[in-house]
């Protein structure tokens, strides 16, 4: 896959940079609060399309004990792992431990990838039907929330270097095969990512200071560094992440 080489790349939306860890996962919980209240009160419902990882864990823990518009809120899954949802690496297994069973949320608004170990491309699919059936009429699905994360590899959602999902243009949710895990990952692709009315980054930790700065100050070379697909709106980094 071809990138468009020399064409500079700067962080899209709002920058707010913590300390501490703890100090950017309650801000996140206070916006998302704030956001999700704020989107019920004016529209009547509210999207989101969760991210996994440790950081959002807790903000989603946090998040459980707050008293939101929990019936208006439906929840979606921007990238799953190949396993079955009671595994241990399962995404929407660590979102059901850590949010859903804790609040009061209806099974109706709970829309997570329906994996398929033995055939990921079905799975993949189906959720794609989900969400089109969801979203019916729309171009792309318009969240008003997705929450992301970057790797160290400047990966994002399931969107890794080099692999075959960084090409779709048409498609809103794909299997992924990522070959540093010899495994098929699912994952929202950029442009149904980039549908979202609000696109917060949350990265935290100094290992994540090179693969930032590419994606922020590097030339536009989305295959090796994929977040630079994405228009984010909002980052919330720790101090040791920013970039010099």
């Amino acid at each position: 896959m071809s990138a468009s080489p020399g064409k500079p790349s700067v962080p899209h939306g709002s920058v707010d940079v913590f300390d501490r860890v703890e100090s950017l996962q309650e801000a996140v919980t206070d916006a998302i609060d704030e956001l999700l209240r704020r989107t019920v009160r004016d529209r009547g419902l509210a999207t989101v399309a969760l991210s996994g990882g440790s950081t959002p864990k807790r903000v989603y823990e946090l998040l459980s004990q707050r008293d939101l518009p929990w019936s208006s809120i439906h929840w979606f899954w921007g990238d799953e792992r190949n396993v079955r949802s009671d595994h241990g690496d399962s995404n929407q297994r660590m979102v059901r431990e850590s949010l859903l069973s804790q609040a009061s949320i209806p099974e109706a608004n709970l829309h997570p990838v329906p994996t398929i170990v033995d055939s990921p491309a079905k799975a993949a699919q189906d959720y794609e039907r989900i969400l089109r059936e969801r979203f019916s009429g729309d171009a792309f699905p318009h969240w008003d929330l997705v929450l992301l994360g970057t790797g160290d590899d400047a990966h994002t959602a399931s969107l890794f270097p080099e692999t075959a999902a960084l090409r779709e243009t048409h498609r809103w949710f794909v299997e992924n095969w990522v070959e540093k895990f010899d495994a098929f990952r699912y994952t929202l692709t950029a442009p149904a990512i980039n549908s979202g009315r609000e696109i917060w980054f949350l990265v935290c930790g100094a290992g994540k200071r090179p693969a930032l700065q590419q994606v922020w100050q590097g030339s536009f070379d989305p295959d090796h560094y994929p977040s630079q697909l994405i228009r984010a709106t909002r980052w919330f980094i720790t101090s040791d992440a920013r970039p010099a």
